[in-house]
């Protein structure tokens, strides 16, 4: 998937460039900085000590020596004061002209930590919203994999709210799926009873009797067929889709191609949300790929919850899912 949010070390990260939440000085510091500085060798710090410095907004681009990538894009993002001293914009600044730098110098694949949320104290659900939006709208207009690197829980949050509110959506669900009270099995035991041999057993053989051939010939519109029909009555692109879908073009080219293509769930339901399609038919669409929706799965439950308050945002239904563990949407 183009966006994808990953628990990782990123000078472990096998990309082109990773990001270094650099200080203006551009000699190294603590935090990430650091981190980078000491896997990349001192050759790093004595290309940096060339660059004149660095911009608050502003990023320059190194090689990465002894790192595992070609390059190192050194980003200053700013101190967070309330918020109200331009904070944002020159956040969204960095996360821009680093992604430039990236696309200037030929990378296809592209590594971030969470800029200015560690000792600069950006809050982290608003520093995590500002990369989501800036490099999702970027993936728009490019193509591109970038990955936004978490060192550990404590680093990545979602707003309070959120993820409160998406709990207790999942606690009540759940609880309602696998609350059997007696009265119901009672019920349930009583109807069974009551019903024929016939309907228990079936009708005869002989009465259901059908060739292989008459049965294939009668096949439903297959995943694909239905996602073409949906993005043409959409009035969207192809692009518009796979992209709003967070589905790389090489993959979508293969579904556009293969009449009974099986994606894979994550997939099926990055489509769903991307044609914004409500719950009947996401799981209409989920049947054509041989899934379903199950209350007693976190992860589907997390979909439902985005899809009944009518938020379609993919890569805001990523941050809820990563933060509960859960696959992201997308391939």
């Amino acid at each position: 998937m183009p966006l994808q949010i990953v628990r990782n070390d990123i000078t472990k990260m096998e990309v082109d460039a990773i990001v270094n939440a650099a200080n203006s000085s551009l000699l190294g510091g603590g935090g990430v900085d650091g981190c980078i500085h000491r896997a990349a060798g001192p050759e790093l710090l004595a290309e940096c000590k060339t660059l004149g410095g660095c911009e608050t907004g502003s990023a320059k681009i190194t090689k990465g020596y002894r790192l595992p990538c070609k390059y190192v894009i050194h980003a200053v993002g700013p101190r967070w004061r309330d918020g109200k001293h331009g904070e944002r914009e020159k956040l969204v600044s960095c996360y821009r002209t680093s992604l430039a730098l990236a696309k200037e110098h030929g990378c296809e694949t592209v590594a971030f930590p969470l800029i200015s949320s560690g000792i600069y104290g950006y809050p982290k659900d608003q520093a995590l919203k500002v990369a989501i939006d800036t490099i999702s709208d970027f993936l728009l207009e490019n193509d591109m994999t970038v990955y936004i690197v978490i060192f550990d829980r404590k680093a990545y949050q979602i707003s309070e709210k959120l993820f409160s509110d998406i709990a207790a959506y999942i606690d009540d669900t759940y609880v309602d799926a696998h609350t059997d009270s007696r009265a119901s099995q009672l019920r349930r035991m009583q109807m069974l009873s009551e019903e024929p041999e016939e309907a228990i057993c079936g009708a005869p053989m002989a009465a259901s009797a059908k060739s292989l051939d008459d049965a294939l010939s009668q096949i439903d519109e297959s995943f694909s067929e239905m996602l073409l029909r949906k993005i043409d009555e959409k009035g969207m692109t192809d692009a518009q889709c796979y992209k709003k879908a967070n589905i790389d073009r090489k993959l979508f080219s293969k579904i556009r191609s293969d009449r009974l293509y099986k994606p894979s769930k994550p997939t099926a339901l990055a489509f769903a949300i991307a044609l914004e399609l409500p719950l009947d038919e996401t799981k209409e669409m989920l049947m054509k790929a041989g899934f379903a929706l199950s209350h007693s799965n976190k992860f589907d439950i997390i979909i439902e919850y985005f899809i009944e308050h009518g938020n379609y945002n993919i890569f805001e239904i990523n941050e809820a899912l990563f933060a509960f563990d859960q696959s992201l949407l997308g391939a």
